[in-house]
């Protein structure tokens, strides 16, 4: 109990600036709701004083009431490095390459870009999603529209709305939704008995991409993280996403209305975010080789891609151009490793060996995987035995195999043979 009770003191000692900041920025109105919001949590709802709080509306839906709020970023705004204009730009085939096919073509705004906010971060039965944002792109700019549960008693309304609003789309865009946010989504609508709207929609999760072409770069893949370092976008006092739960829960107890708009601006910024990332993401694997790529990590992550992709060639040309950029020795070498095989596989062994001679010349971690590669080549090939038996002779003194010490002991049988055959002669 100690532990726990330990745990709340620094989640509040957390906590304690965010409160500050938008409690002073709600004005006299929100302060006037919160002295109302007095009396007796037993007598009172929390509903009432969102209403007067917070700018949107009551929605009500045969299933009862929820509440809804809406805001634009306009065309001529920017979100860090990137202009909202460009999400009006982007062509419809845009997400064929990155969804291998199964969006070859859809209007970016028949886009639903969204990201849910819950009681939990486990998932499971007990987990609500209380706040659902979902983003789309207009002439306008880019528009969000928030499905807010003031109290749990809300999500049948919510889950109707929400369905209702989303058969205006083709695809949903998500970021870790397809592990996440939709299964989440789906029980919740199971437990509401009612039909999740997912299934007439294709699904792009972001998250895949976004890995591939960065996980070598950096150290996270978070959303926010991604945010900052690829849009430059520094939040300023954003609420940490483990602690949301724990502010709704707040909310519930105390009907302090201010304390959920850090939360909607958390999930705001989220899903522009997203629709941000997504005008960036899908472009490099629409076309890998004009890309505006300027970190070799990047080029090596979409050079596997376009393995898996069956684009051997392409690969290799990202990976020779990722090789003369400033790389971490053990990346260069598992890429110098990386073009050898795929160089031996399309038959072109002269390349291969210039890389795994190289790679045999220095000490790295695929030293002996090259020194073995060499010994098969001068064994098999060139039928050259002496230099296959001293490639696996170092190979044996750098990282010693049972399968090394077979080789060496089938080459100096050969040899010998060869020496008895010479004096016969």
């Amino acid at each position: 109990m100690q532990d726990i009770q330990e745990q709340l003191a620094a989640l509040r000692k957390r906590i304690a600036p965010i409160n500050e900041k938008y409690a002073h920025s709600a004005g006299a109105s929100a302060t006037a709701a919160r002295s109302v919001a007095a009396p007796d949590p037993l007598l009172d709802s929390p509903r009432e004083f969102v209403d007067e709080c917070l700018t949107g509306e009551v929605v009500q839906t045969p299933f009862g009431c929820h509440f809804e709020t809406e805001r634009i970023w306009e065309s001529h705004r920017r979100h860090g490095s990137l202009d909202i204009s460009v999400l009006n730009e982007l062509p419809p085939d845009l997400l064929d390459a990155i969804s291998a096919g199964t969006i070859p073509h859809c209007p970016l705004e028949k886009c639903a870009f969204l990201d849910t906010e819950t009681t939990g971060l486990a998932g499971g039965a007990g987990t609500y999603a209380f706040l659902v944002g979902v983003g789309r792109i207009t002439p306008e700019g880019f528009h969000l529209r928030q499905f807010f549960m003031r109290e749990p008693c809300e999500e049948a309304s919510l889950l109707h709305r929400l369905s209702e609003y989303l058969r205006e789309f083709d695809t949903l865009v998500t970021y870790n939704g397809r592990t996440y946010d939709q299964p989440l989504l789906e029980t919740r609508y199971r437990m509401a008995r009612a039909k999740p709207p997912f299934a007439s929609m294709e699904h792009l999760d972001l998250l895949y991409g976004a890995r591939r072409l960065w996980k070598l770069r950096f150290d996270s893949c978070r959303l926010v993280e991604l945010e900052n370092q690829i849009l430059g976008v520094e939040r300023d006092g954003d609420l940490p996403g483990e602690m949301i739960p724990y502010v709704y829960f707040d909310y519930l107890r105390t009907k302090a209305v201010w304390r959920i708009v850090p939360i909607l601006q958390h999930n705001a910024l989220d899903i522009l975010t997203l629709g941000c990332l997504t005008a960036i993401v899908p472009w490099a694997f629409r076309d890998p080789l004009t890309a505006p790529l300027t970190h070799g990590a990047e080029m090596i992550g979409l050079a596997r891609w376009l393995i898996q992709a069956e684009q051997p060639e392409k690969a290799l040309q990202l990976f020779r151009r990722a090789i003369t950029k400033r790389l971490p020795d053990d990346l260069v070498f598992r890429t110098l490793w990386d073009i050898a095989r795929l160089e031996k596989k399309l038959g072109r062994m002269e390349a291969a060996l210039e890389c795994l001679t190289e790679l045999a010349g220095v000490k790295n971690a695929f030293r002996c995987l090259a020194l073995e590669e060499l010994a098969k080549y001068y064994e098999h090939r060139e039928r050259n035995y002496s230099m296959a038996l001293e490639v696996t002779l170092s190979a044996i003194r750098h990282q010693s195999s049972p399968e090394l010490h077979h080789r060496r002991l089938r080459l100096e049988q050969r040899l010998a043979k060869r020496a008895g055959h010479a004096r016969l002669l």
